[in-house]
């Protein structure tokens, strides 16, 4: 006889932990979230218009604290596609009627949830590795000045971070597919609302990213952006957004409502602090730089010139002294060895949110230089120092109004190696034919349609004849009241047969 023991039957499969599944399902989303078109698409427009801008802006020749705040605007895009996608995603069991199955999983709601957000977090840190790449291009170029903000920096990442957030927050509030994108309509129409707003307005500091009303650029002590609490500021809308999400979905845990509770205060200390204002330190600090530069400047000698500017600036001395030794090797005279002195000015009363124009120096043999370089601030730069090698004085070279003005554009642009592209560059109006007025760092000058036929005539010709017959009729060339057929006359090309008046 066999006796046949019953014993219980003892199950292998034991419960996994919540966090490798959380883990995993985060993993699962990152995937789908980062291949979905949207996301993709936006990611490629936004690489794509990374890498053909690189360096336009700057003209070769960037200042990094203008370049980490140019990249917080282009993020936007990809947070837009990444609220959408993230939205779409959450919304899916109920979009295929498939939450009761889910119900029966080890994960409830506010874990799935959890999972969702780990996936935004994903794309944030993609977005940063776009940030910090564009960024270090610009910092290894050449002609890179200044210093960058980080705090500056993680403004883009924490928009597509928020954006992707608040698209979870909608999906638990909202179980419906059209509430994300009238969220987009919806911040779409805010952006737009506070950017056109005053320059000046707190409010503006609410939104994401914060554009500033001018492309001047200051030295880094001065531009005075609270770009450390804007950034806390938007750490904490994000969080919000995402501990809320979860607190919706289910998860009423003391750590996520400690959570929520963080979040808010980290929001409003970020936003009260943001709105706080310049100090007085600050304010005091640019009106210095802007009225008395010589106390805050290092000057340097070179070959006889003097070159003053602010300590970032120091790298830029030596394309100032090329520029002023190429334009001296053209003169005759005195002024062929004058001791000019370049001073670099800025307009630094209102910080970023001024745009005023630099008065013209009354001191003689002293010049203009701005803060921006590359481009057309080389034949402007340029023109502003033959101006005052021929005048004597920058206002006097902004109220000239005779054939002077042939002797100083050809200073100006007959060493360049395309002088007429740089004669379209420097005129306002980027003709070379007519009259029109000639930009420099401060206020413009002024050419008649005879002076510029003279000059087009001069620049067709071979450098070293011009520039003998310049240097042999110096004094003549640079009389005042010498008509434009005069200096035609005195250089050897034909008289000029358009109008020579100053007045239009």
């Amino acid at each position: 006889m066999t006796t046949v023991v019953e014993r219980p039957v003892v199950s292998e499969v034991r419960p996994g932990s919540p966090g490798a599944a959380v883990a995993a399902l985060a993993l699962f989303e990152t995937r789908r979230l980062l291949t979905r078109l949207p996301v993709v698409i936006a990611f490629v427009v936004y690489i794509g218009w990374t890498v053909w801008q690189g360096g336009k802006n700057w003209d070769g020749y960037p200042a990094l604290q203008d370049v980490d705040r140019a990249t917080q605007s282009a993020p936007m895009l990809v947070g837009l596609a990444v609220l959408l996608s993230v939205n779409h995603a959450a919304l899916r069991s109920r979009r295929h009627g498939t939450e009761h199955h889910l119900s029966v999983l080890v994960l409830p709601p506010w874990r799935r949830t959890v999972a969702h957000a780990l996936s935004v977090v994903a794309a944030a840190l993609l977005t940063a590795v776009c940030v910090a790449a564009e960024f270090g291009r610009e910092a290894l170029r050449p002609g890179a000045i200044g210093h960058g903000s980080v705090a500056e920096l993680l403004v883009g990442p924490l928009v597509v971070l928020l954006s992707g957030l608040v698209g979870l927050l909608m999906a638990a509030l909202v179980r419906s597919a059209i509430a994300a994108p009238l969220t987009v309509v919806f911040f779409l129409f805010l952006f737009m609302f506070f950017t056109g707003g005053p320059s000046d307005g707190v409010t503006r500091w609410l939104m994401p990213v914060v554009v500033e009303p001018t492309a001047d650029t200051l030295p880094s002590d001065l531009i005075g952006r609270p770009a450390a609490w804007h950034a806390l500021y938007l750490a904490g809308l994000a969080l919000c957004a995402g501990l809320v999400a979860v607190l919706v979905a289910g998860g009423r845990k003391p750590s996520v409502m400690a959570g929520v509770a963080g979040a808010v205060a980290m929001t409003l200390v970020g936003g009260v602090a943001q709105a706080g204002g310049d100090s007085p330190e600050l304010v005091k600090a640019r009106e210095r730089a802007t009225a008395h530069p010589d106390q805050v400047q290092t000057c340097v000698r070179r070959n006889g010139a003097t070159y003053c500017a602010f300590p970032e600036w120091g790298p830029r001395v030596a394309d100032w002294a090329g520029v002023v030794d190429r334009v001296r090797s053209l003169a005759g005279g005195s002024a062929h060895e004058r001791k000019v002195v370049v001073r670099q000015r800025i307009e630094a009363s209102y910080g970023l949110s001024g745009d005023a124009a630099l008065t013209p120096l009354e001191r003689p043999h002293e010049v203009t230089v701005g803060t921006r370089w590359g481009g057309n601030r080389v034949p402007e730069f340029s023109a502003a120092v033959a101006g005052v090698l021929v005048a004597g004085s920058e206002k006097a070279s902004t109220t000239m109004c005779d054939g002077r003005m042939v002797t100083v554009m050809w200073l100006a642009l007959g060493w360049e190696s395309d002088p007429v592209a740089s004669l379209r560059r420097v005129r306002l109006d980027d003709r070379v034919t007519g009259s029109g007025y000639v930009l420099q760092p401060t206020d413009g000058m002024y050419m008649t349609a005879a002076q510029t036929e003279v000059l087009r005539e001069l620049l067709d010709r071979p450098r070293g004849e011009v520039t003998a017959r310049v240097k042999s009729h110096w004094a003549e060339l640079t009389e005042p009241k010498v008509t434009a057929a005069r200096a035609a006359r005195l250089l050897g090309v034909k008289a000029p047969q358009g109008d020579d008046k100053c007045s239009e």
